[in-house]
């Protein structure tokens, strides 16, 4: 508890003195009829506090006597022998540190008391519609009784850039779960590879997935898993289904372990049957090296733009190379050619969310769409993800490329020095791929 002691003392120290910083974990969510999702709290929530059940809401009032309270679902023997044990208003105080508890249905009745008087109010609104209705009818009490001496808040403060930035950068603690997520992904994916013979179903390599996941200790998967076969990898979010994984076809496989709240983002792309065809490694091969290049780029001061900005111009003279563009690289890139067989960035923020929180762009004046892209620091963690897709009804590309869809995708931490590549562990030379998947 003292790692979440220390975050809040550190949001507390940024906050004004006479504001009120709401989080909430969230509710479960009904899956159909009285079944439900497996619950997974809100990551602001557990970053904050380690509290993990449904509907709490924490509150940090750097004024108030009681700086931090929780308000959680009260203990409830007969409800807890359905669905398990419960922190309850005591276990809220001696187990996570809040210096006052409360039963979750006491909120509305608390929250204009603990809102009089606040200048600011940070709330994350449009997030929860019932909840922004349950602080506003808390303000519209205040506001009933300001004659009274009441004193409703004057200004309601988004708290993404405060939390988000501290999010950002990854303590020793962090990065340590995070590579232990990067292991057990990479022992996910050796199995895959050897799963994915011809013959078998998209659906049974990512069973492969996750029970390596569940075997070694995951929550399970940190995003919903892609297995796409043949054409099927050619779609950015493909969901396995029972497509019959053939011979001559690339597999590829977007899966990552989460452990502790920390997730890995792995992608590989492979030969089913162990054998890349000629057209296949040449395409291979280019998003392979234009990944080791921007890995290598991954140093403080360059920002996601510029790593991305360098895989474009890799893949674009590559393209020209082997005949799926003609023209000016230059260009081809200002008019955006790449992004038919390029589409997505290069880059994203890892952490406890797959894209994870964090700004990508300096703040200040002139922000928005035209501030200066953030510089990289050690600490942050983030993807490295080039990849190329022919698609399979694009009849301007050469046959022999149509249908193939390739990824490569590693995690990396931010280094004073080296880029520490965290799941250097799962295969990706093609040498060593095929290997792994002959029959």
């Amino acid at each position: 508890m003292s790692v979440f002691a220390t975050r809040r003392a550190r949001v507390v120290a940024a906050l004004p003195p006479r504001a009120v910083l709401l989080v909430r974990s969230g509710a479960e969510v009904k899956r159909n009829s009285d079944v439900h999702y497996r619950y997974r709290a809100a990551s602001d929530m557990v970053y904050l506090t380690g509290f993990t059940e449904p509907d709490a809401v924490a509150v940090l009032a750097p004024a108030r006597p009681a700086l931090f309270t929780l308000f959680v679902r009260p203990r409830d023997r007969e409800r807890e022998i359905w669905t398990g044990r419960r922190a309850g208003v005591e276990g809220a105080r001696a187990d996570f540190g809040a210096d006052a508890a409360f039963p979750v249905g006491e909120l509305d009745a608390k929250l204009p008391e603990l809102c009089d008087g606040a200048d600011e109010v940070w709330v994350e609104l449009g997030a929860d519609t019932g909840f922004d209705r349950r602080l506003l009818r808390a303000v519209a009490d205040l506001r009933g009784r300001e004659r009274r001496g009441a004193r409703a808040p004057r200004r309601y403060v988004d708290p993404r850039d405060l939390l988000h930035g501290l999010r950002l950068v990854k303590s020793e603690d962090e990065l340590a779960l995070l590579r232990r997520a990067a292991a057990i992904t990479a022992e996910a994916h050796i199995a895959a590879m050897r799963a994915a013979r011809p013959g078998a179903r998209e659906h049974e390599v990512e069973a492969e997935i996750d029970y390596v996941f569940r075997r070694r200790g995951a929550f399970g998967p940190g995003y919903p898993t892609i297995v796409g076969g043949g054409a099927n990898a050619t779609v950015m979010h493909y969901e396995p289904g029972a497509g019959a994984l053939r011979a001559g076809e690339l597999v590829l496989v977007d899966a990552g372990a989460e452990v502790d709240f920390y997730t890995a983002d792995v992608t590989r792309t492979f030969p089913c049957g162990g054998r890349f065809s000629p057209a296949q490694r040449r395409l291979y091969q280019l998003v392979l090296a234009a990944q080791e290049e921007a890995i290598l780029a991954v140093r403080p001061g360059a920002t996601l733009d510029s790593v991305h900005d360098g895989v474009v111009a890799r893949l674009v003279a590559g393209l020209c190379d082997l005949g799926l563009l003609s023209g000016d690289p230059a260009t081809l890139i200002k008019d955006g050619a790449h992004k038919r067989f390029y589409p997505h960035r290069t880059s994203h923020w890892l952490g406890m969310d797959v894209h994870d929180a964090g700004p990508y762009v300096l703040e200040g004046p002139g922000g928005g769409v035209h501030a200066p892209p953030r510089p990289l620091q050690p600490g942050m963690v983030l993807t490295i993800e080039p990849g190329l897709y022919v698609q399979p009804d694009d009849e301007a590309a050469p046959a022999e490329y149509r249908g193939i869809g390739i990824r490569i995708e590693d995690d990396v931490a931010v280094t004073a020095g080296e880029p520490e590549v965290l799941t250097a562990a799962c295969p990706k030379q093609p040498d060593e791929l095929e290997r792994l998947t002959a029959t």
